[in-house]
């Protein structure tokens, strides 16, 4: 039998698995599913249609679930889908999505500190960090393990690579390239984020090949993106690292351009 405190308010359509812990004061809305271990400390909001997967944990006036933000919006059901062990500190915000053919999505183990903000339409993988106040605009893309900065801003529509870092006060408007540290206003491409890489066990080999193709890419004076690219493809001993190809293909993909 889930716990909830008296206090708390639960629409009727609201699926609710059985060890569930809601606290006092906490609002779940229409068409909201919690699954397993899901932990609602006190005055949480939680709208929907919305999926949450199991475990994840909310603290006071995280408010996850709503109608977006978007002025496109006319009313119809819109979704947000919740993966596992995800933490929502206080005030986080998270909207569902604009159109009803589309969806907000976020991933597993990832933590959204106090007042950050995920727009509409957003995809954010797994262990992705979002610091205090960082804001991510409608239709961004955040891949697995990247970190968000405090106070970082993302334009709507940019991508982050996976295991990137964006430091914080950050004004990002471009692409975020995979691996790298980006920061400043505007944003560019510092260094390779091989601490990070590092922590996560890559190999030195792997953070010596990123590095190579940072240089080619960032700071080879005199040589464009597309000749650094091909300096980097056509290199006997990085151009086949699994790691540069994964950044090669991402550049090569992006449709806003990229920081550099």
């Amino acid at each position: 039998m889930a716990e909830i405190h008296p206090t708390a308010i639960i629409d009727p359509s609201a699926e609710i698995a059985d060890d569930v812990k809601i606290g006092p004061y906490c609002v779940v809305g229409e068409h909201v599913r919690l699954g397993k271990g899901c932990v609602l400390h006190n005055h949480v909001v939680l709208g929907g249609p919305t999926v949450f997967g199991e475990r994840n944990e909310f603290f006071p006036f995280a408010v996850i679930g709503l109608k977006t933000q978007d002025l496109k919006y006319k009313g119809e059901p819109t979704y947000l889908e919740v993966g596992d062990d995800n933490v929502f500190r206080e005030n986080c915000n998270i909207n569902r999505s604009t159109s009803s053919e589309t969806k907000t999505i976020i991933g597993s183990n990832n933590l959204f500190l106090i007042n950050s903000h995920c727009g509409h339409e957003c995809h954010v993988g797994n262990h992705c960090i979002f610091s205090g106040f960082a804001g991510v605009a409608g239709h961004c893309h955040i891949g697995d393990w990247a970190i968000v900065g405090g106070f970082a801003a993302l334009h709507q529509f940019v991508r982050v690579g996976e295991h990137a870092m964006i430091g914080g006060c950050a004004r990002v408007s471009q692409d975020v390239p995979p691996y790298m540290i980006a920061e400043g206003f505007p944003a560019m491409v510092r260094a390779v984020n091989s601490i990070g890489l590092q922590r996560r066990g890559f190999t030195e080999q792997d953070v010596q090949a990123l590095k190579f193709a940072y240089r080619k890419l960032f700071l080879h004076k005199g040589c464009n993106i597309h000749e650094g690219i091909e300096a980097i493809t056509s290199d006997e001993q990085y151009g086949a690292n699994e790691l540069v190809r994964n950044l090669i293909r991402f550049l090569n993909e992006s449709e806003r351009g990229f920081l550099h």
